[in-house]
């Protein structure tokens, strides 16, 4: 029998839609390919924590502890998804892979395909978010490289490091991190990889949090407010280039809006980069038997390589067409939040704002779950 919506992923983004649904009254279910909700937060580095302040990163409804810290760690994020998910009677199925989904003929909702067998629903949510699968380039000479090679997403923290030379490649939050940690666990020497110029920001410039200055300029044009942050940046993080890191000539919003990059939230890397306990490399132009060697001929000795390249959405491989009618040419969802070009779907979580995911998740999850119990009304 058909299901009225239904909701894939039970991360945030699925939870938050399950949950405005429910105080909607409206008929769900949520398939998870995993063995458990949040299933993401549980595989991140021990040391996490979310960038934004708790007050405002709780999904709708049902806000974090009140003995929660202001900067929520990993373990009591996964903890707070499962009091979540139980406080809304939403009960994923676990274990349930989506294979594909296409429109039903008729145009009236979806037939997805599943590890557990084909089912349809009137309306589709995709909740699968960023960290679908990690992305893991190929690197010259690889094969060579005698030591280990990981992705974040196999991190756990830097104890196995000890003693240990280490590259971090990627200097995303991920990278900048894990490169902390690394060195805070003893590793003999920690370097990370940076590409290419990066915006960095203090998490707290001035004891603010930078999620509230976000929110507070959220009015200001762009063309206004990148001048602003960038003149906060220059008082609070200085000049870096001298380290190896170049600021983009583009703006933090302008970058953001257009290429979905958020910049490096700082929480301690500046501090052991100019301390000279994280050094900086500029691109990798190969991996040797015992290293690596770099885009400006400099060459270095590593026991293990981190790869914090990211990851890929995996939503084309999901939609008709490869999601030509949906995604952009980054795999993302052209529209997010609201109903997607194809009738019945949408896009939740997929937005990153400098005003931060978790809030957007919320305020996504409200908006689709009003025009799902709005379109429900409509057809009784």
């Amino acid at each position: 029998m058909p299901t009225g919506t239904l909701i894939v992923g039970a991360g945030p983004a699925g939870l938050a839609v399950g949950a405005c649904l429910r105080r909607a009254g409206c008929e769900l279910a949520i398939v998870e390919r995993e063995r458990d909700v949040g299933a993401a937060w549980r595989r991140h580095y021990e040391r996490l924590h979310l960038h934004t302040v708790k007050r405002h990163s709780a999904l709708p409804y049902r806000p974090f502890a009140a003995d929660d810290p202001k900067y929520v760690p990993r373990a009591r994020v996964v903890a707070y998804l499962e009091d979540y998910a139980r406080a809304f009677e939403l009960a994923p199925e676990l274990g349930v892979a989506v294979e594909r989904a296409a429109p039903l003929p008729d145009g009236g909702g979806w037939r997805v395909e599943t590890s557990a067998g084909a089912r349809e629903c009137r309306f589709l949510v995709l909740a699968t978010g960023y960290n679908a699968a990690p992305h893991r380039p190929a690197l010259a000479g690889q094969d060579a490289f005698r030591g280990t090679i990981l992705h974040s997403a196999d991190y756990r923290s830097g104890a196995a490091f000890a003693g240990k030379r280490v590259l971090v490649v990627g200097i995303g939050n991920t990278g900048g991190e894990i490169a902390i940690d690394l060195v805070e666990a003893g590793a003999a020497a920690v370097d990370v990889c940076v590409r290419g110029p990066v915006h960095v920001v203090a998490r707290d410039p001035f004891g603010i949090p930078a999620q509230l200055l976000a929110l507070s300029t959220a009015w200001i044009p762009v063309g206004a407010r990148d001048p602003m942050f960038s003149l906060l940046v220059k008082m609070t993080v200085g000049n870096l280039s001298r380290f190896g890191l170049r600021a983009p000539d583009e703006g933090i919003v302008a970058q953001l809006e257009r290429t979905g990059r958020i910049p490096l939230i700082d929480v301690g890397t500046v501090a052991l980069v100019k301390a000279g306990r994280i050094g900086i490399r500029p691109d990798l132009a190969e991996l040797t038997a015992t290293g690596a060697r770099f885009s400006d001929g400099a060459a270095a000795d590593y026991d293990a390589i981190v790869l914090a390249t990211g990851y890929r959405p995996r939503l084309a491989e999901l939609l008709p067409r490869g999601g030509a009618d949906v995604l952009d040419e980054r795999g993302l969802p052209r529209r997010h939040g609201c109903e997607a070009e194809l009738p019945g779907l949408f896009f939740v979580g997929f937005h990153t704002p400098i005003t931060g995911m978790l809030r957007e998740i919320g305020r996504e999850a409200r908006r689709v779950a009003a025009a799902i119990a709005r379109a429900t009304r409509q057809a009784s």
